[in-house]
């Protein structure tokens, strides 16, 4: 990797901002149970094999897309700061361990007026692997992921304020 890059050229940064408490949304990122309800771009289902929520620890699982394609994947979780922080190095494939990572992840939840602020940031090892995740729509499924953890984190309220 050369080390002239800025790390600008080669992240994608995505913001939102959810009318909830930053623990619920922080939490929202720990469990199966829960990851699952809401993991993936629209139309994706997420079935996890394992879960270890802790530093080195893995979450081993895979994506099924609309038109009946499998995505395996793993992250490896690299720094846990709850309720503020999670980075992990994500892996598009569990075939070869000594592969680096497809891209290294930074989750911030700050406090926000009314609610919780996440700012999600994807930091690719190239220029090129940037441009290519975001030909393949890694933006636009960021986002809906971020909608679908809205939707999950609305729910997950409603059931509290029964």
């Amino acid at each position: 990797m050369n080390d002239q890059l800025s790390t600008k050229d080669r992240e994608i940064r995505i913001d939102r901002t959810f009318k909830a408490p930053r623990e619920l949304v922080f939490d929202a990122f720990t469990a199966p149970e829960k990851i699952s309800q809401w993991w993936g771009p629209n139309g994706f289902t997420t079935t996890t094999k394992s879960m270890n929520f802790e530093v080195g620890g893995e979450w081993i699982f895979t994506m099924h897309g609309p038109d009946g394609t499998d995505y395996p994947n793993r992250i490896l979780y690299t720094v846990i700061t709850r309720p503020e922080l999670i980075k992990y190095d994500h892996f598009g494939h569990m075939d070869n361990e000594d592969d680096p990572p497809h891209f290294k992840s930074t989750i911030r939840f700050e406090k926000a007026e009314n609610g919780t602020k996440i700012s999600m940031q994807l930091l690719f090892p190239t220029i090129e692997a940037k441009a290519k995740a975001a030909e393949f729509g890694a933006i636009e499924g960021a986002n809906q992921t971020l909608g679908r953890l809205a939707n999950f984190v609305d729910r997950t309220l409603m059931k509290k304020n029964r």
